[in-house]
């Protein structure tokens, strides 16, 4: 069995020493955030008006009741740490390493528990119930791994940052982030619409053998809907589906890549068989359903009209053991699924232990922001006085 991998490099609440390597790395990552957003695009550029204000019908009461009922048990001390100006570029900072110093809002770890319980409850009242226990099970998946490495105080349960942004008490746009490793969530609501990206989700180990939660396993049905779909594939469809022999690095699209270039590629959902198209919506399914009913319904209705611009790409092999990277690309939501090599564990090259992956909204929609765009120039526009 692969072994822990024991280095030096253990997560920390703050910085010990900002070595000069350090700094560079922070000042990279605040350099990148404080870049104008634009969002995840092709390199063609960006395709206007696929995001407009509407009313969708869905009963956003709850979640709004919830986020209200978290601020109103902080302290005026609290309240200053853990909310944002709608605006607020620490959107942008979150990161899913384990080892990060931009972390911001209220800690988990340091809220007592009925203000815990009030911060999930907001997640909760967002997500659908998979999607919540998704989340969930990841930072459970997070002690698993300090329990393995004797590093409860560093790698726990409660490890992740909350934070609130705008306005949720009088009906302003408004959303929150949950940021700490493997499980960084951004969730925006303009109205009655909602938008869950992006939305960076990971574990390692991907099932919990021993400790607390022994037992817990994640991302068994991405995984095996999106081999089960590559597997269906005739080799002609294979020979468009497949992008490069070698699995990158990471995700294309990951942490301070908000602007990241990326080109539509593979096989169009258009070419598969009534059967495979089936499959391709159960995968798509797996991550559109974390939001709760009526957001998953509304977002889904917005992928699906957009299937014939909708492309699934591959790299790795369709072995039972073997590492892959799949992606589903269209002009409104990009997902990216990949095995890694060991990080916490001394595997060197890629497993299904050590997973990634991260949804998008491309063309200026992650946080919101093209909706918040439109609901800024509709409302608040200052009227000219020429």
């Amino acid at each position: 069995m692969t072994g822990l991998r024991h280095r030096p490099s253990a997560p920390t609440r703050r910085p010990d020493r900002w070595t000069p390597d350090l700094l560079a790395k922070v000042d990279w990552r605040r350099r990148a955030a404080a870049e104008p957003f634009r969002g995840v695009a092709a390199p063609d550029g960006l395709r206007p008006d696929l995001f407009l204000l509407r009313d969708t019908g869905v009963d956003v009461g709850p979640v709004r009741q919830a986020a209200e009922d978290y601020l109103a048990a902080l302290s005026p001390t609290q309240l200053a740490v853990g909310r944002f100006p709608i605006d607020n570029v620490t959107w942008r900072h979150w990161a899913n390493g384990a080892r990060y110093f931009l972390r911001h809002g209220l800690c988990l770890e340091d809220l007592d528990d009925e203000r815990r319980h009030r911060a999930l409850g907001v997640v909760r009242a967002s997500l659908s119930a998979h999607g919540y226990t998704q989340v969930v099970d990841l930072m459970h998946l997070n002690l698993t791994i300090g329990e393995l490495r004797g590093e409860e105080d560093l790698l726990n349960e409660w490890l992740y940052w909350f934070s609130v942004y705008g306005e949720p008490e009088n009906g302003r746009p408004w959303g929150w982030q949950l940021d700490g490793h493997h499980v960084n969530v951004n969730c925006v609501f303009v109205g009655d619409q909602m938008v869950l990206t992006p939305t960076f989700l990971g574990a390692e180990p991907v099932t919990a053998e021993s400790g607390k939660y022994a037992g817990t396993t994640v991302f068994r049905r991405e995984e095996a809907v999106g081999q089960e779909l590559f597997n269906t594939l005739t080799s002609r469809q294979r020979e468009r589906a497949v992008i490069a022999d070698e699995l990158p690095p990471d995700l294309f699209v990951g942490a301070f890549r908000d602007n990241f270039e990326l080109a539509h590629q593979g096989l169009p959902l258009s070419e598969l068989t009534s059967g495979q198209r089936a499959i391709a919506a159960e995968l798509m399914g797996l991550y559109v359903n974390s939001a709760a009913d009526g957001h998953a319904r509304v977002r889904m209705d917005e992928v699906t009209a957009h299937l014939s611009d909708t492309r699934f790409a591959w790299i790795g092999e369709g072995g039972p053991d073997s590492a892959f990277y799949y992606r589903l690309h269209s002009p409104v939501i990009l997902v990216e699924f990949e095995h890694q090599a060991g990080v916490m564990f001394d595997n060197d090259v890629p497993s299904r232990r050590h997973i990634h992956t991260v949804v998008r909204t491309p063309n200026g929609n992650d946080y919101g922001a093209d909706l918040l765009r439109r609901h800024h120039e509709r409302f608040h526009r200052k009227r000219s006085t020429g």
